[in-house]
């Protein structure tokens, strides 16, 4: 058992079809802005099992670090900060080259390395006290992990817990009672729309039964993301992810959906930058057409290795980008090379980085969508506040996420308890949607309201 403690000493992109209806926010006034300082600070986390291994990016999870932090500024003002680790998806060599608590060890080092940074920080806004501390940041956990090559998602993800106690800081700091409030000006734009329905998108990892498939079906998912990728040599990769989605087709096929203009449930895949060549995933989209799976496709997210500078505006697809956009410059070179929509994971690569992406494409009439990181409930809506606000996504007229907690924490029931709002309607999937009403906009999904089990963390006596 480790000792905790002492481990550290826009409208144009709407579908026409759609029973959803959305509204623009009215923009809140601008902020006097003013210096925060940070003068405590502190962190822990929980070991939480999942029911199966979860395989992606060519790995298997069995275990999530749920990270709790906690600052105080020099007001008196305390507040926590929640994050799920997830190293495989940081940094899959990184991942392969330790155990898994290994892995999840280091990046808990570069958690307090980022304490120790924004107590040294001064901030007017979460978003400068990222800009601030990251470069030194990088810099600690490449010598941290001993990896000169490390992946900056790792750093990002190590981030999570720090950046949320920051802008929960930031609100109490200006009294600000809403996620829309709490939003700078200058990134509103982006962010300014009110979907009424968020479309979920069921994953569909490696191993998963198709009984899995058949009873989420029952349930009324009608957006199906499969993860691609398998481990193995890239032959072998592709050979696994055309016998996958046959199985998955075969099972979902002439299922009929009322949310979408065909009555046809949707595929989505998400590679996690495993293939290396274009013609490859062209191979995997020409398997699609034969078995008849390509109509369902609404998009790929993240097919092709950061590195793949092919264009992929001729796949006959919408392509996302996700782990390769780590700024917006990252984001402009996808642009460039034909991806037309951006994933936001405010948590996996901070809310204050996401504000700044989601702002860039609203600029460039990109749509974006929100895909999860198996994170806690709470965390959930985290990432409910950033889907809610974007564009309704093309083809379905509704926001759009993923979450699959539900179906891999063996603790989900008592982690829900731990939400502040967990009886709340918004909080629970009705027929593959999460249907949010005034309530849920008045309380900005509960993000403002303590966690009694997460706050006992650093109240032990």
């Amino acid at each position: 058992m480790i000792n905790r403690r002492a481990f550290i000493k826009n409208t144009s992109l709407i579908a026409a079809f759609s029973g959803n209806s959305f509204d623009t926010l009215a923009l809140p006034a601008t902020k006097t802005m003013k210096n925060i300082k940070i003068i405590e600070t502190d962190a822990d986390f929980e070991r939480e099992k999942l029911v199966r291994p979860f395989g992606f990016k060519g790995g298997y999870l069995t275990e999530l670090w749920q990270v709790a932090s906690q600052l105080k500024s020099d007001t008196g003002i305390s507040r926590t900060g929640l994050a799920t680790q997830s190293v495989l998806y940081g940094d899959a060599d990184l991942f392969a080259q330790h155990t898994e608590a290994g892995g999840n060890a280091l990046m808990f080092l570069v958690v307090n390395k980022a304490l120790e940074l924004i107590k040294q920080t001064p901030f007017s806004n979460p978003i400068t006290l990222l800009d601030t501390i990251f470069p030194e940041l990088v810099a600690e956990a490449k010598q941290l992990t001993g990896r000169s090559d490390l992946n900056i998602n790792f750093v990002y993800n190590a981030l999570i817990s720090t950046d949320n106690a920051a802008w929960l800081i930031y609100a109490a700091e200006h009294n600000c009672k809403t996620f829309d409030e709490m939003i700078p000006e200058s990134y509103q734009k982006g962010l300014s729309f009110r979907n009424d329905k968020i479309a979920i998108m069921y994953q569909v990892p490696y191993g998963m039964p198709v009984e899995d498939l058949k009873v989420a079906a029952s349930e009324g998912y009608f957006v199906f993301k499969i993860k691609t990728g398998h481990p193995g040599s890239q032959s072998e990769m592709l050979q696994k992810d055309m016998e996958k989605l046959s199985q998955v087709h075969a099972v979902l096929k002439d299922l009929r959906t009322s949310y979408t203009p065909n009555g046809k449930l949707i595929y989505t895949m998400d590679a996690n930058g495993r293939y290396e060549r274009k013609d490859l995933l062209m191979r995997y989209l020409d398997h699609a057409k034969k078995i008849g799976a390509f109509d369902h496709i609404l998009f790929y997210e993240e097919p092709l290795t950061e590195q793949n500078e092919e264009n992929v505006s001729d796949l006959g697809i919408r392509i996302g980008a996700d782990e390769s956009v780590h700024n917006e410059a990252g984001a402009i070179r996808r642009i460039e090379q034909g991806y037309e929509a951006l994933v936001l994971k405010g948590i996996a690569k901070t809310l204050s980085m996401s504000v700044k992406i989601a702002k860039l494409a609203a600029e460039r009439e990109i749509p974006c969508l929100c895909a999860d990181l198996t994170v806690n409930p709470i965390l959930i809506d985290w990432n409910k506040n950033l889907a809610a606000r974007l564009a309704p996504f093309p083809g379905l007229g509704m926001g759009l996420m993923e979450t699959n907690g539900d179906m891999n924490y063996r603790n989900w029931k008592n982690m829900l308890s731990y939400h502040p709002a967990a009886s709340a309607s918004w909080t629970k999937p009705k027929n593959g949607i999460f249907e949010l009403d005034e309530a849920y906009y008045a309380q900005s999904g509960g993000i403002f309201e303590p966690s009694v089990h997460y706050n006992a963390l650093f109240n032990k006596g």
